[in-house]
């Protein structure tokens, strides 16, 4: 482990790197994956019910899922995003939280 020491105090390295992530608040995003189950119009569907997108939205979503693999659909705070993340595992799209 690292010491950074400085004429008042001795904090670890590790501590530092905490609280420099924490300081940043950046937002959390939830990450829809392709995949070859679902149909464009139940993910579009599922985007407007869900993360609330405009069908226009949603759509535009649903292209990027399908030729890139993945795209993020919404950003912002983990206790807002947890349950609209746990909504589309439920309707049996795949998306995680980073």
């Amino acid at each position: 482990m690292n010491y950074i020491f400085n004429a008042t105090k001795r904090e670890t390295q590790q501590d530092t790197d905490v609280e420099v992530l924490e300081s940043t608040n950046e937002p959390h995003r939830i990450i829809l994956h392709n995949d070859d189950v679902n149909t464009f119009d139940w993910v579009i569907e599922c985007l407007v019910k869900i993360c609330r997108h405009t069908p226009l939205q949603a759509e535009q979503c649903a292209m990027i899922v399908h030729y890139k693999g993945k795209c993020d659909v919404k950003s912002g705070e983990m206790k807002e995003l947890k349950p609209m993340c746990s909504a589309l595992l439920d309707k049996g799209l795949s998306a995680e939280i980073v």
